[in-house]
């Protein structure tokens, strides 16, 4: 080979030109592969958002899932496959570039909290004074902090400012060290939280009350001039919901030693697998949430992760009044008195609830025979929308009244459906609805007939389905909870949201000011803080503590209970 040294300059040019056109072609392969391979990932990726969209789809159709869910799995497979072959091409061709200020760099930490005080929202101030040093000390300034807050109009920005003192003993003797003090800080739910409780109440409703999800609520708050991530709101919610627990707990002791009758009913509810570090890939298990209408007094809700008897039987253990439900299954343990395997005897139980079934069960079997053109169907219509016209003319009368008048004009027409039901079933029926409707009055005839025990019951159990259109409807936004304990958390607040509906308190600015007060409230007297009691209760609280977003309150002596309550 000739030596670098003996070649001319003609013949030297002549090689590093091949060189560079051999190494221009080689980059521009490069950088073809490199862009084909990131197209592939940009088209991977939006097959997967679109078969994730159908799948969501399809799960809000109540359609069979099972293809889209392999293709979405083998979808998710090619996707992180061409993410590895991306990174490593682009840690490649990063390699050969010469290292830049931001890529050379270590990486900057993401700050821990938020500076509210670059943020352009409205001011509000709130000033915590010491009224033991306020006479005799000098107040040399504030210690400020700030909160996420809410009015109606916007966020609000919440200046929390502490007062600092200088002992005067300090000030009038030079050898005495200054003392500076601190106003302390006042207890919260939350420590060192961002959102004040005014935010707080503001984002849960929007979820359990109006049945906005928080990555809506995320988007509303952007556009308000400063952000608050669907994580914090969540988080929030699970905290927040299970604390105030204890409220609800109190209510439903209340419930089960003194309700005269108890409606409930029960829906499905999506919950991811296990947490979000362990979560497991799969479809989402089936929880239920179970809801509590006792008299007009309270409405609680309870998660439970099974729908089945000896769950039921654990929930209304101790209680002995009447339960009006619909005739599933899951509660004829419960009716019969028989204690599930692993459960406490009979004897430990006590008595079991007495069964008040619902009409409104009844006439929707016969309704969907009547649909379809069955005569019969269309008949037993007819009968029970007269039973139900003949009782709603008692509707304003007294308890006592009112199962007197039954007696009278009632009774006679619910004997004329019984009649006429077992006359159709002495003779053949073939299967179906008509049948289905049929049976369903004859093995739930006491049950039926219960109502005319007490002018206090009602013919169906409407008003607890209602109660459960809170869940329904603000599942289809949401779709599922994150874990058994985020349902639980969930199934609190719709407690309390709706208890204050119950009793036309607006809920809201309850939430508000029941996150204030928790913090102070002894525990021993937590049903004081229940939505029947809240305006006794906040009647004896000072005003002027309980309006502002931050400091101490002053809890007042108990309200001596009236025996006959």
């Amino acid at each position: 080979m000739q030596d670098v040294s003996t070649r001319s300059p003609e013949e030297r040019i002549a090689q590093l030109e091949r060189e560079v056109a051999s190494l221009t072609v080689q980059l521009h392969d490069a950088q073809a592969s490199f862009a084909r391979l990131k197209q592939a990932y940009t088209n991977a990726l939006e097959q997967l958002q679109l078969l994730r969209h159908r799948l969501f789809v399809a799960k809000a159709e109540r359609r069979d899932t099972r293809a889209e869910q392999l293709e979405f799995d083998a979808m998710l497979a090619k996707v992180e496959t061409l993410a590895e072959q991306l990174d490593h091409a682009e840690a490649e061709q990063d390699s050969s570039d010469p290292p830049t200020p931001e890529k050379g760099g270590k990486d900057k930490k993401r700050p821990a909290r938020r500076d509210l005080a670059e943020s352009e929202l409205p001011l509000k101030r709130v000033e915590l004074l010491d009224p033991e040093l306020e006479p005799t000390a000098e107040r040399i300034g504030f210690e400020e902090s700030s909160k996420l807050g809410y009015e109606r109009g916007g966020m609000r920005r919440i200046v929390i400012a502490r007062a600092v003192y200088k002992t005067r003993e300090a000030q009038s003797s030079p050898d005495v060290p200054a003392e500076i003090v601190t106003v302390p800080v006042p207890r919260e739910l939350v420590k060192r939280g961002l959102l004040a409780p005014s935010l707080i109440a503001h984002a849960l409703c929007g979820k359990y009350l109006l049945g906005v999800p928080f990555y809506r609520q995320e988007q509303q708050f952007a556009l308000q001039g400063f952000g608050l991530d669907r994580g914090t709101m969540s988080r929030y919610a699970e905290e927040i919901g299970a604390t105030l627990g204890c409220v609800v707990e109190a209510m439903r002791a209340e419930a089960m030693a003194t309700a005269f009758c108890l409606s409930t009913d029960a829906t499905g509810v999506s919950i991811q697998l296990g947490s979000l570090q362990d979560r497991e890939r799969g479809p989402c298990r089936k929880g239920h949430f179970f809801v509590l209408l006792a008299d007009k007094d309270h409405v609680f809700f309870e998660y439970q992760a099974k729908h089945t008897s000896a769950v039921v039987c654990e929930m209304f253990r101790g209680y002995s009044g009447y339960l009006q439900a619909d005739a599933h299954t899951i509660y004829d343990a419960l009716f019969d008195g028989r204690a599930p395997r692993g459960q406490p005897s009979d004897a430990e139980r006590g008595p079991p609830p007495t069964e008040v079934a619902c009409w409104s069960h009844a006439r929707r079997k016969f309704w969907e025979a009547a649909v379809c053109k069955h005569p019969l169907g269309v008949e037993g219509l007819r009968r029970i929308d007269a039973l139900f016209a003949a009782d709603r003319k008692l509707a304003d009368l007294s308890p006592a009244q009112r199962q007197a008048r039954r007696e009278t004009h009632v009774r006679p027409v619910l004997e004329g459906v019984f009649a006429w039901v077992h006359a159709q079933l002495s003779q053949p029926q073939d299967r179906g609805l008509v049948a289905s409707a049929l049976g369903y009055v004859r093995n739930q005839e006491q049950a039926l007939a219960r109502f005319l025990e007490d002018g206090r019951l009602r013919l169906e159990n409407n008003a607890a389905e209602r109660a459960l259109r809170s869940v329904a409807t603000g599942r289809k936004a949401w779709l599922f909870c994150g874990s058994d304990d985020h349902a639980s958390a969930a199934a609190n607040l719709f407690s309390l949201i709706a208890s204050c509906r119950l009793h036309g308190i607006e809920p809201e600015t309850y939430l508000a000011e029941l996150i204030r007060l928790l913090p102070y409230w002894p525990r021993a007297r937590h049903l004081e803080l229940a939505p029947k009691y809240w305006r006794g209760t906040r009647g004896r609280l000072d005003a002027s503590e309980l309006a502002r977003e931050y400091g101490p309150i002053v809890v007042p002596a108990p309200e001596e209970q009236d025996p006959s309550r």
